[in-house]
């Protein structure tokens, strides 16, 4: 018989199924319990100490209460704290990055995925070193400095060693003043050994979405292939950690399994991480189910509104307040606008789904892995988002200057991390607008910088930041804090 308990290394336990559906039942009885809610509402409420402040998040229960309570005034009262919570924490700042996809030789049979084995109607396709230093040459003249690397499972094809080698080509190409300067991982669940291989290499996060906690749904969504097994695709990220990976990202396929379920079990996973390791999930993502190739998404009966959507952004951000919160080109300008309002902190920008998408003038859809509904240029995004009001952050220096896992969560935590992020988003935004951006592009960075200078509030650092702004417009670059 399984127990919950989040410290056990069984995700029987740890995301235990009872659990959830006790906390479900607790949420849909207490979700007029107006008492009850403020209560949760004010625990989570930004509080300040000195030049510090403290955002104690929310268990996967509280959460729940949340998100099943349908009063609008609540509601309105939940999006304006994710709000003030984001803006603690975060900033105005938004990380920008995009996918690359080496393969798309896949063996697992995911039933939502066009990537599965059974699909004779997509083209397959693996990028050789060289089309990968085409690639990324293609994204560095966009101005991109921070890739995710994505391939499909495929021990022949995609073993190790070509993940391996593809992140040496990709750190090695300097081209004009474009440099990447992150490379992050979103491969299969693996071994301690190679997770430890990935750790060497100097990746950024390891990133691996569940899918979906609901274990039978699992399963039936996964018929074949390594991926069937739920146990240890549950436990990658603690054997990522255990071999020194300590900035991971998880996330779950909205459309799936119904989404309470899914949300209470992102949390208690975000939980059980935080329990065993002192270091919650760098990243949550937040995809949705999309058409592709021999993939209907109207099979599945359990999409959401983009009215739930922001809801669960919001709550993510007010139950796990220092985590980065990743939406991607799979949603739509508007639904991106309005997430990044309740807590959204990293976007793609650019992305293309296919496999050696970047070098080809029109996109190609013959590989996509799913649609991409926001198909706005890098220089388009960064526009965008500026007139926003949001600063587009090209920033690396946490990882470079390793500021990850614990050692990020404590600057996160306290908000501290600020006093990096701030100037350094400035400095790399700066380069962006030197190197890549258009001029009504430029016009309006020139300005955002010069604001927000003023927003730095350490003299010292403000004085720096302003000496290296000049130095990257003599031609100098990769300046940080």
């Amino acid at each position: 018989m399984y127990q919950y308990d989040l410290n056990s290394l069984d995700p029987n336990n740890f995301i235990n199924d009872q659990e959830i559906l006790d906390t479900l039942e607790y949420a849909e009885k207490n979700k007029n319990n107006m008492e009850l809610i403020d209560s949760i509402l004010e625990k989570a409420r930004v509080q300040k100490n000195g030049k510090n402040i403290t955002c104690a998040g929310l268990n996967h229960r509280e959460a729940s209460v949340l998100l099943a309570c349908d009063n609008e005034e609540k509601v309105e009262e939940m999006y304006k704290l994710a709000k003030e919570i984001k803006h603690a924490i975060y900033g105005n700042r938004i990380v920008m990055f995009a996918p690359l996809y080496l393969s798309n030789y896949c063996v697992n049979g995911c039933v939502y995925c066009p990537y599965h084995a059974k699909n004779k109607n997509i083209a397959r396709k693996k990028l050789s070193q060289e089309e990968i230093k085409n690639e990324v040459i293609a994204l560095q003249d966009m101005g991109h400095k921070r890739l995710a690397l994505e391939a499909g499972e495929d021990p022949v094809n995609n073993p190790i060693e070509y993940i391996l080698e593809s992140i040496k080509t990709i750190y090695s190409i300097k081209h004009k003043n474009g440099d990447i300067r992150r490379v992050n991982v979103n491969i299969a669940a693996t071994t301690v050994e190679d997770y430890k291989k990935l750790k060497d290499a100097g990746i950024g996060t390891y990133i691996l979405f569940q899918e979906t906690y609901h274990k039978e749904s699992y399963k039936q969504l996964h018929p074949t292939g390594p991926k069937h097994n739920y146990d240890y695709h549950t436990t990658a990220m603690d054997r990522a950690m255990e071999a020194g990976i300590d900035d991971v990202g998880i996330g779950v396929l909205f459309g799936l399994e119904k989404y309470k379920y899914e949300f209470a079990g992102l949390l208690m996973h975000a939980e059980h991480l935080e329990a065993l390791f002192n270091v919650g999930p760098h990243t949550i993502s937040v995809p949705r189910i999309k058409r592709a190739s021999d993939i209907d998404p109207e099979v599945f009966d359990n999409g959401i509104s983009d009215e739930i959507f922001q809801k669960i952004c919001a709550l993510i951000r007010i139950a796990v307040p220092y985590t980065g919160m990743i939406i991607s080109t799979r949603e739509s300008q508007e639904v991106r606008e309005k997430c990044l309002e309740l807590g959204v902190s990293q976007i793609s920008g650019a992305s293309r789904t296919s496999v050696g998408g970047y070098t080809d003038e029109i996109r190609p859809t013959d590989t996509e892995q799913f649609d991409v509904s926001d198909q706005r240029t890098l220089d388009e995004v960064v526009n965008w988002l500026m007139k926003l009001n949001h600063i587009p952050s090209f920033c690396t220096a946490c990882y470079i200057e390793g500021r990850t896992g614990d050692r990020f969560m404590s600057l996160a935590k306290t908000g501290q991390i600020q006093n990096c992020c701030h100037p350094n988003a400035l400095m790399t935004l700066k380069e962006f607008l030197m190197d890549y951006a258009s001029e009504e592009t430029v016009k309006i960075g020139e300005k955002i910088i010069e604001e927000e200078l003023a927003n730095i509030p350490n003299l010292k650092a403000r004085e720096v930041c302003e000496n290296n702004l000049k130095k990257i417009e003599e031609g100098k670059r990769n300046f940080r804090f």
